[in-house]
């Protein structure tokens, strides 16, 4: 019962160090359907960064585009405020899934 808690926790906290190869290798090394649960949502946590990062960049490559045709003054105060309020988004949501993966990690070792 120990390896299972030990193997659940590791997937969440592969984040820091592989986060989708570890939680794949877990869920597929795994026979236990628990072990396997933790893996997928550990999995699906490690996606979310990188799903929001790929909307963020074309919402930052369409902004681009869309503001080179107009007023030069106004390109610059628009995009970069798009920008940086993306990347702070962008922040946030990584820094509450790595906070979330470690608060899940503690609670499967108990």
């Amino acid at each position: 019962m120990e390896n299972q808690k030990i193997l659940s926790a590791f997937s969440y906290l592969s984040i820091f160090f592989a986060p989708f190869i570890v939680p794949l290798i877990v869920y597929f090394i795994s026979k236990d359907s628990e072990v396997k649960r933790h893996s997928i949502r550990a999995l699906m946590s490690h996606l979310i960064p990188v799903a929001i990062g790929i909307v963020f960049f074309i919402i930052f490559v369409f902004s681009a585009l869309s503001f080179s045709g107009y007023d030069p003054s106004a390109y610059d105060s628009s995009f970069i405020i798009i920008w940086l309020v993306g990347f702070v988004i962008y922040l946030l949501v990584s820094l509450g899934i790595v906070i979330w993966n470690i608060v899940q990690a503690m609670r499967v070792i108990r």
